[in-house]
């Protein structure tokens, strides 16, 4: 056999495996957002893929178990148990309350279990209310010149 014919030979191995990994790993790693209307109308199919569900954790569900975190998204008067079995800690801004998104899979006995939380806290950012800030005036002397 000629040498350009194995050297091609190997490339064609060396491309041909790459692709087939970058494929899978495609496959493997996308997740659909979905509403919990929308994950409660899914078929068996369906709820076995990757997704994400988002929505405000309900006010005292949070339950700590080891390593377990058991708490329920709520949504438009509509509820769906989350089990955390994760190796990262939780947000610090994960609370009653707050906004979370949950990326896991549905289990057959109606829970979804997440590999990974996301939570936000809106309230935390925005300013007390009745506060208002006042511009900078334009042409104002400065206090002091020595912080600057």
């Amino acid at each position: 056999m000629k040498p350009y014919a194995k050297f091609a030979i190997l490339v064609i191995a060396i491309v041909g495996t790459l692709g087939w990994l970058a494929a899978t790993g495609v496959n493997e790693t996308k997740t659909y957002y979905k509403e919990i209307k929308e994950v409660n109308a899914m078929n068996k199919d369906e709820l076995q893929k990757r997704i994400r569900v988002g929505g405000d954790v309900a006010s005292n569900s949070i339950v700590r178990n080891g390593k377990e975190v058991r708490f329920v998204l709520t949504q438009n008067d509509l509820k769906l148990p989350v089990v955390y079995i994760g190796t990262e800690p939780l947000p610090d801004t994960f609370r009653d309350g707050s906004q979370a998104l949950a990326d896991g899979r549905m289990r057959a006995d109606g829970v979804f279990e997440a590999k990974q939380i996301q939570a936000k806290c809106a309230s935390k950012y925005e300013g007390k209310p009745g506060y208002k800030v006042n511009p900078p005036v334009q042409g104002a002397p400065v206090q002091n010149k020595a912080a600057l």
